[in-house]
């Protein structure tokens, strides 16, 4: 079973680079995309990121809105690829837009990737090519047998068209460890809540499978992650760690809200309303170690062939819409 799964995921990391050239005559109806301006800090440090919304399969099948995106972030979803899977200039990584485009609504998946890719192309002149490349990746094991609780969860999921939950009236609690003390409302719901301070992040899981824990690992480590741990269940989970200086954000993905949490007036008693300096909380472990304390599980090193796509030229300011 573990080594089905394994190849099944190794699949997903290759089997994109065989779809056909892509049709330039499919666009989107209309299309904006502006340089994207940074969210601004509530009064208790907070910054909500809204995730992206709309298209195939969603609610709102005939309109996208990509708010606050990096440019290497819509590539991974125009071209069904993790952010290791991208090579290119640095600020792919750093220069945020936003885009809006429409769509007739019984645009499949495949048809509106080709679309964002046209988008892409057009709009940044760009051009790519795809070739093998043998990488460093992990494979997720079981570590430890307990650790993870199957879910009861049975509400609707927090999906990729719907904003992140609002906050709860008033200020939001803190605890000790600096991190919000979650309402229940954020939480009953299947789906990933992202919270970070400075010095430490931490996910909040409601019926969630491992694999979608493999793919965000994939994001935060850049590197591929394989399913080997034989669990087929979804689980409940909350993994607090400290990202390493050369980790990405834990996240990126559908189903996925994410609040960043500034450094906030001065700390006081557990359950306030203030954000704790990170001087001020404890340190929490690196994300190997608070895989294995928390949740049982190892990532254990290995290499592979995986499709890789190259830009070869792209510019950095979008034509005009």
């Amino acid at each position: 079973m573990a080594k089905q799964i394994a190849a099944a995921s190794l699949v997903a990391f290759t089997a994109w680079a065989q779809t056909p050239a892509p049709d330039k005559s499919l666009t989107f109806e209309v299309a904006t995309i502006k340089p994207a301006q940074p969210p601004q800090p509530n009064a208790q440090g907070l910054m909500f990121l809204r995730p992206p919304s709309g298209g195939p399969g969603s609610r709102d099948p005939g309109r996208v809105n990509y708010p606050y995106m990096t440019l290497k972030a819509i590539l991974m979803r125009a071209y069904n690829v993790k952010n290791f899977q991208i090579t290119g200039p640095s600020w792919l990584d750093t220069g945020r837009f936003d885009i809006t485009a429409t769509m007739p609504p019984d645009t499949t998946k495949q048809q509106f990737q080709i679309m964002l890719q046209n988008l892409i192309r057009d709009r940044f002149q760009m051009s790519v090519h795809r070739e093998k490349k043998e990488l460093p990746m992990y494979s997720l094991v079981l570590a430890k047998a307990g650790k993870l609780k199957e879910s009861t969860a049975n509400k609707a999921p927090i999906d990729s068209d719907s904003a992140p939950p609002p906050p709860p009236p008033g200020p939001p609690k803190f605890g000790p460890d600096g991190f919000p003390i979650e309402p229940v409302a954020l939480t009953s719901r299947p789906g990933m809540i992202v919270f970070m301070r400075p010095g430490g992040a931490r996910i909040t899981a409601t019926a969630q499978t491992i694999q979608d824990l493999t793919d965000r690992l994939s994001n935060q480590l850049n590197r591929p992650v394989i399913d080997n741990t034989g669990l087929t269940a979804k689980y409940d989970f909350t993994l607090t760690y400290a990202p390493a200086p050369n980790e990405g954000l834990f996240g990126g993905g559908p189903g996925q809200a994410m609040m960043a949490l500034g450094r906030g007036p001065a700390p006081g008693p557990a359950g306030n309303d203030s954000v704790p300096a990170a001087a001020d909380v404890e340190t929490p472990p690196l994300l190997m170690e608070a895989l294995q304390s928390q949740l049982g599980l190892k990532l254990e090193p290995k290499k592979g062939d995986v499709e890789i796509l190259v830009i070869d030229k792209i510019e950095k300011t979008p034509t005009e819409n």
